[in-house]
């Protein structure tokens, strides 16, 4: 007869009748004590309690009468040599790893760092952050969870704080928090353009980095976790664990309009960084059980995310720390899907070779808890053939860098890029596989790394001296145009020509057969002003503007027409799309070729109707011939980059004038509708 395995005991502090018991996983320390503080701040426990060792490498220990609020850590003894990967010191407080709260950020402070070969006996409590616990379970009441179908799924990219920190709509002590998300006004603004799903920059609690805070700036985009299970609590109106509770109300919120909200999560190295780096949490639990060490030399790091270490997901402990935190986000917090950052890291095996198969991508694509979540990876590390994209089994879903260049690259005019948008618009089948059964591209043009939208038509050299980095971060290889001036500029042509051309990248987007995301703001016309790496700033610079001038207004009014036409129309996975020449014939080979134009056609059958786009990526104009329609039908424009404003006309003739970088948007009605005339 088989044996089912005993279910895993729970880790972290777990609040029942009787108080909290606290656990923790390190299989190489010799002793741990659960440390209890009265303040944050407070740099001497007011009680320490020693863990008991027992069954799979767990330590822990039941504390009667402690309830929810009370602060914690952790210390473990054991021997520290770092040319064997070990590194325990007891005057290190240690978060815990399964804390569901903290306290906010550490402070940087010496006492977090040890000397390279001897452990510092300096205390580092007054310098951390202390874990809350927090209680168990959430309202049963809670409302349903849109699940909205992938081929329907129109996903909007955006961060919690810079969102509302200058919205006028949100109360001013909500501005930049969970609770101002949550605001009818901002949520409002989300159903009237159009997308599905809130895609959240992490808001795993994360740490700036000792050298950007060395430098006076801030980690402000959140890629640096510190704890993985908690909400980063500098976005709740306090860090006393109401953090965890403000941001479920932000998920019922976007759940009550029919939002889905998608998390962007790291698990691919943490905030404790190189070998020099502070020591927080993993490094002094247990260095080698959490990381992935050189075999060679184990002081040091595998370095896979260029960020000075990576989260061993391939062992045991790192294992269950991540499905622990996805079943938590998802069961607990009420997520409805997660975006992994540097995705391939989790499917490396033991020698770092890229396996799916059997890894921690297929636990997670086979947990019975994140059954029906959505899973999107970015198919990209810094590992051995890190960069991959369409790897990825089922159920995962993959951003697609290939189309964002493609159709950056069509639009500023290189004619060589015809094939590249095209395939893209078809939602990448030579990567991916057809669309029509499951869309696995999720297509961007521009997303948190990199230019806005507004920038990528005004600059075309990045502007990163604010990141004190003498101008060397951020990428160069941007596929972007300035249209004749590099930056701002009061020229009227000018202005209108990179309109225009903002118009032709979001009608692209929005025709796209995968799933199309959104950055946050660029419906508004958002700029960084030229920074295309500005994750270290907390300011008016990535902060959405919402003060509109018209130009601004009228993108605004023109990307909701265009999500509302893909809505309408059923665009995405089930459209069929049929290329045409501009003298209306179907594409061959021959014209595929670089240096055969810039202009083509879309002909795409959908479930509620058919649609014609035609597109001019160059600098001349192109007269189109349309196919023929039916006797009784005739071609409406419905949509110009070149006139946003227009309504709806019926043509008279059976050619279109297209104007340089431009595109129109038709469909057929019968004959004789009153809907104006044009040639």
């Amino acid at each position: 007869m088989s044996r089912v395995a005993a279910p895993l005991p729970p880790l972290g502090a777990v609040v029942d009748g009787r108080g909290t018991r606290f656990s923790l996983l390190s299989s190489g320390a010799e002793a741990v004590d659960l440390c209890l503080f009265d303040q944050p701040d407070d740099a001497v426990e007011s009680r320490r309690v020693t863990l008991a060792h027992g069954t799979g490498d767990v330590w822990s220990a039941q504390v009667e009468g402690v309830g929810p609020g009370q602060l914690y850590g952790f210390r473990a003894r054991g021997p520290y040599e770092p040319t064997r990967g070990l590194r325990f010191n007891p005057a290190k407080l240690l978060l815990d790893p399964w804390a569901r709260a903290v306290t906010g950020e550490p402070r940087i402070d010496t006492s977090l760092f040890d000397s390279s070969e001897t452990p510092s006996q300096a205390d580092s409590a007054g310098a951390m952050p202390k874990a809350i616990v927090v209680a168990d379970g959430a309202a049963a009441d809670r409302p349903p969870r849109p699940r909205t179908p992938w081929r329907e799924t129109v996903i909007y990219e955006c961060h919690v704080k810079g969102m509302t920190r200058l919205h006028p709509e949100v109360p001013e002590e909500l501005r930049g928090t969970y609770l101002g998300l949550a605001q009818p006004a901002v949520i409002g603004h989300l159903l009237e353009l159009g997308v599905t799903a809130v895609e959240l920059l992490p808001v795993q609690q994360f740490a700036t980095e000792p050298n950007l805070a060395a430098a006076g700036l801030t980690n402000y985009f959140g890629y640096n976790p510190l704890a993985l299970l908690a909400p980063h609590a500098a976005w709740a109106t306090a860090a006393d664990g109401r953090q965890v509770e403000e941001f479920r109300v932000l998920v019922d919120a976007l759940h009550e309009a029919g939002l889905e909200v998608i998390l962007d999560v790291v698990f691919n190295h943490t905030a404790e960084g190189g070998e020099g780096g502070p020591t927080y949490s993993w490094r002094g639990i247990d260095n080698q059980a959490y990381y992935r060490l050189d075999p060679a030399h184990p002081r040091r790091y595998v370095n896979w995310s260029g960020c000075g270490n990576t989260l061993d997901t391939a062992g045991p402990a790192g294992r269950r720390l991540v499905l622990d935190c996805l079943r938590h986000w998802v069961v607990e917090m009420g997520v409805d899907g997660f975006r992994f950052d540097l995705a391939p890291t989790l499917g490396r095996d033991r020698v770092g070779r890229f396996r799916p198969a059997d890894s921690l991508l297929e636990e997670i694509a086979t947990d019975p808890a994140l059954a029906e979540v959505k899973l999107i990876a970015e198919p990209w590390d810094l590992g051995p053939e890190g960069y991959g994209p369409g790897r990825f089994p089922e159920p995962w879903r993959e951003w697609n860098d290939r189309y964002r260049d493609a159709v950056r690259s069509f639009w500023r005019g290189d004619g060589g890029r015809k094939r590249d948008l095209a395939a893209g618009l078809e939602g990448s089948p030579g990567l991916f596989g057809d669309p029509r059964p499951r869309p696995v591209s999720v297509d961007f043009v521009t997303c948190h790394d990199g230019f806005t939208l507004a920038d990528l038509v005004s600059y075309e050299h990045k502007r990163n001296e604010a990141n004190l980095e003498g101008n060397r971060d951020g990428s160069d290889g941007n596929h972007s145009r300035s249209w004749g001036v590099e930056g701002p500029t009061e020229n009227p042509a000018i202005l209108a020509l990179r309109d225009q051309v903002r118009r032709g990248l979001l009608t692209t987007l929005a025709l796209t057969s995968g799933v199309p995301m959104l950055s946050h703001g660029d419906e508004l016309g958002r700029t960084q002003e030229g920074n295309n790496n500005a994750y270290c700033h907390d300011s008016p610079l990535t902060w959405l503007d919402w003060d509109l001038d018209p130009r601004r207004e009228a993108l605004l009014v023109f990307t909701r027409r265009l999500l509302r036409l893909r809505r309408d129309y059923g665009l995405g996975p089930d459209a069929e799309i049929t290329w045409l020449r501009p003298d209306g014939g179907p594409m061959r080979s021959v014209d595929w070729r670089p240096g055969a134009g810039h202009a083509l056609g879309a002909r795409m059958v959908a479930p509620g109707g058919e649609l014609l786009a035609v597109f001019n990526g160059g600098d001349r104009e192109v007269l189109f011939q349309l196919p023929r329609p039916p006797a009784t039908r005739r071609w409406r424009r419905l949509l110009s980059t070149v006139e946003p404003e227009a309504a709806a006309r019926t043509l008279r003739f059976p050619s279109l004038r297209l104007l340089p970088h431009s595109a129109v948007l038709l469909d057929q009605e019968e004959a004789g509708s009153p809907t104006g005339d044009s040639s």
